[in-house]
């Protein structure tokens, strides 16, 4: 990476971490010193960046409907606040791999997927501008080890590729690619005074990432090699996962998922399966609020043996409380991380009085929920340490970053092979980002 960039400037170290559900951005400066973008929103600025686009039209004074496109914390403001809603659209990154999925038709006007991401990626370039007060023009971009539905190494080749071009339609188009959890490495080896062997977990809302890495001060200075980073793995599943278990096993049922309805002297489930898949992700929500699916709500309350579960259902597709819905979700599983026990909560408007859900959740059920999900976890972290040839006794620190890292059972995992005090947590939403930038700094430093 060397010389000016097209504007005579010479490039930043900028770390671009593109997330599944958060983005965030960083600036590296001095002495391992980063600075963060920062984002407005509700009257105040956050370092995090929801990864959504939300598409609404309104009519000009000559009666010509014209499309907006809004993203992060503004398209949620938005699409909460929008009697009638527009085209929410999120977790894009999770389709880079797909072949099949080319783009998406809104309004009536097709968009390729590389273009629904630059244009998100064009609002945090030029967020990342207005803080740092100079032109973003190279980036080093993270990548998870393995991208969501990605099966050959030209599916991941593929992916990166229309990531490389979507950079390129947002205005940066200088960028380098590194893997996410080596990139939360350089984040936590810039506090380090000796060198160590890490285990990098990086536990994003579409993926989970690990890098077995030797990190350092001495590694810096003799040069990085290509052996240093001894092994990686990673899962298609993380945050997302674990909330979809609590709403399909906790939330549905008290919404009339496991309810019957009499139908010709028989009983049978009272709604289809199909509309409670969908509250699973809370932006799919909005596809339910078609007059084909209110029709069936409204004959399955009529003949349910539990009519008021089916109301309730009712209310949330009507007054679209999605994302409602899945804040009181995230909520519980925070709690669940911190005891033994919590309470789900949740409840319509005061003047539709239909919903109020008060569950009692034992942290025991969960972990029972997301078995399987902690089983996928472990498999993937003993078949790095195999495949790497490293005994688990040999690995210094265990760093973990991404919020659900913090779920007990998930802890539990590393303490079990690595004992509780190598373990070390990072910054929630953006220790990718300020490795990315780190990992440019050197980068530039090395072409200069």
């Amino acid at each position: 990476m060397r010389g000016m960039t097209k504007t005579g400037h010479a490039p930043q170290a900028i770390g671009f971490d593109f997330g599944t559900t958060n983005s965030s951005v960083a600036l590296a400066l001095d002495n391992a010193r980063v600075e963060l973008a920062t984002f407005p929103t509700a009257g105040t600025e956050q370092t995090s960046f929801r990864s959504v686009l939300y598409f609404e039209q309104a009519k000009t004074s000559t009666g010509i409907k014209r499309t907006h496109a809004l993203t992060g914390p503004e398209a949620i403001e938005h699409y909460l606040q929008a009697d009638e809603k527009g085209r929410l659209v999120q977790s894009l990154k999770s389709h880079l791999p797909s072949r099949t999925l080319s783009g998406t038709e809104v309004f009536g006007r097709r968009y390729r997927l590389e273009d629904l991401i630059a244009r998100m990626l064009t609002d945090l370039r030029k967020n990342a501008e207005r803080r740092f007060q100079r032109p973003v023009e190279y980036a080093m971009v993270g990548r998870p080890v393995r991208f969501v539905g990605a099966e050959t190494d030209d599916d991941q080749e593929f992916a990166v590729a229309r990531l490389r071009e979507a950079f390129a339609h947002a205005g940066i188009e200088r960028v380098d690619f590194e893997m996410e959890p080596v990139a939360a490495a350089y984040a936590y080896e810039s506090n380090l005074d000796h060198d160590e062997l890490i285990l990098i977990g990086d536990f994003g809302g579409g993926t989970i990432d690990f890098s077995l890495l030797r990190v350092g001060p001495g590694v810096r200075q003799r040069g990085r090699t290509a052996k240093d980073l001894l092994g990686n793995g990673g899962v298609g599943l993380a945050g997302d996962a674990f909330d979809a278990r609590i709403v399909r096993r906790l939330v549905s049922p008290a919404l009339g998922s496991n309810s019957e309805a009499r139908s010709l002297n028989k009983l049978l489930p009272a709604v289809p399966a199909w509309i409670y898949a969908n509250l699973e992700r809370w932006h799919y929500l909005s596809f339910l609020r078609t007059n084909n699916v209110r029709e069936i709500l409204k004959s399955a309350r009529s003949r349910a043996l539990e009519p008021e579960k089916i109301q309730a259902l009712i209310s949330i597709v009507d007054d679209d409380l999605g994302y409602q819905l899945h804040q009181a979700v995230q909520h519980l599983k925070f709690e669940l991380s911190r005891s033994d026990e919590a309470e789900f909560r949740f409840r319509d408007s005061p003047h539709l009085p239909n919903i109020d859900l008060r569950i009692p959740v034992k942290r025991t059920d969960f972990e029972t929920w997301i078995e399987d999900d902690l089983q996928t976890i472990e498999t993937c972290v003993d078949g790095l340490l195999r495949d790497s040839g490293i005994d688990a006794r040999s690995v210094d620190r265990v760093f973990l970053t991404g919020g659900t890292s913090f779920v007990p059972a998930v802890r539990r995992i590393f303490a079990s092979r690595f004992g509780e005090s190598r373990i070390r947590s990072g910054n929630e939403f953006t220790s990718v980002a300020s490795g990315l930038a780190l990992r440019a700094a050197e980068v530039l430093a090395q072409g200069a």
